[in-house]
């Protein structure tokens, strides 16, 4: 009987021991550098995340009007504000592909001055993104993906015109310890070359995990209109273009590049929940419609 005990104590030691060693192996496999890595707050519409993940990411924005507004023919008043409250949703099929959800939402267009203030729906953009670069020993993550804007949105807050837009994109991911360089690059391609322009829109974010409740990142956002359209949805010849929410199909924009500084912060509340906000500023001329804006989001990963 006690050799038996013996025999049966030490094949449970043994199984508990397996057990114990088999779940730390498995939470430090699961464990990468990906892990340390954070999604963009400012530009969420274009600067898509290189990771493969499903989430639910809701979104604010409070955007600042310039005081004054150029255009073609001279210089309006303006100021105010433009409001926008969405939620974006990504499902990963596997660990390379996922189903992206990126543009909705309602808007708020609150201008002070010349323009009367008006409310509405968005239009509603998405595709797919695939890692084609996969390397933990890296520490790279390469993406590609599109998405396709349907103009079903309201024409009281300057959406729902033209006929369609497909953007084109890859987003890219180096770390280097807790520092992190996340970049996307990609072309807006308008069905329709007279309502809507073509765009090339890039992205740089640079973050540093101190703690996971403080990981503080610099970012940089661009647009360079390609094309020159005939739209001019507000009834005069503009020389920019709206940045990521609206496409005006401008007159006169086609060269002209905009240009965004920011930063801010993210802090991981939960292992699978960041929230984050983020301040950017127009500060290439013309700014257009950009002074400035400020973003708060909420990532919660499933």
């Amino acid at each position: 009987m006690k050799q038996h005990i013996s025999i049966i104590l030490k094949t449970s030691a043994a199984a508990l021991a397996l057990t114990t060693t088999t779940a730390l192996a498995a939470d430090q496999k699961a464990e990468t550098w990906l892990d340390q890595t954070i999604s963009p707050v400012a530009n969420p519409i274009f600067f898509e995340d290189a990771k493969i993940n499903s989430e639910i990411h809701p979104f604010y924005m409070y955007h600042w009007l310039p005081d004054t507004f150029d255009y073609a023919g001279g210089t309006v008043k303006l100021g105010g504000g433009v409001q926008v409250m969405a939620v974006q949703a990504r499902y990963a099929v596997n660990d390379r592909l996922a189903i992206i959800a990126t543009k909705d939402g309602y808007v708020q267009f609150q201008p002070d001055n010349t323009l009367g203030r008006s409310y509405g729906w968005a239009d509603l953009a998405a595709g797919l993104k695939y890692a084609v670069v996969k390397n933990d020993d890296a520490q790279l993550l390469v993406t590609p993906g599109f998405t396709v804007t349907i103009p079903t949105g309201n024409r009281s807050v300057m959406q729902g015109h033209g006929a369609g837009v497909e953007d084109v994109f890859v987003s890219a991911e180096k770390g280097f310890g807790k520092f992190h360089i996340l970049g996307n690059l990609g072309f807006r391609i308008p069905n329709n070359f007279a309502d809507d322009t073509a765009q090339a829109h890039y992205s740089l974010q640079l973050d540093y995990y101190v703690h996971q409740y403080f990981i503080p990142f610099f970012a940089v956002n661009g647009y360079t209109t390609l094309t020159k359209g005939s739209g001019n949805i507000i009834g005069v010849s503009l020389q920019t273009e709206m940045y990521d929410l609206i496409d005006a199909g401008s007159t006169q924009a086609a060269g002209r590049t905009q240009l965004t500084v920011g930063g801010g912060l993210r802090s991981r509340i939960l292992k699978n929940l960041d929230v984050g906000v983020a301040y950017e500023a127009g500060v290439a001329a013309p700014v257009g419609i950009f002074d400035s804006r400020l973003t708060a989001d909420v990532v919660w990963r499933f």
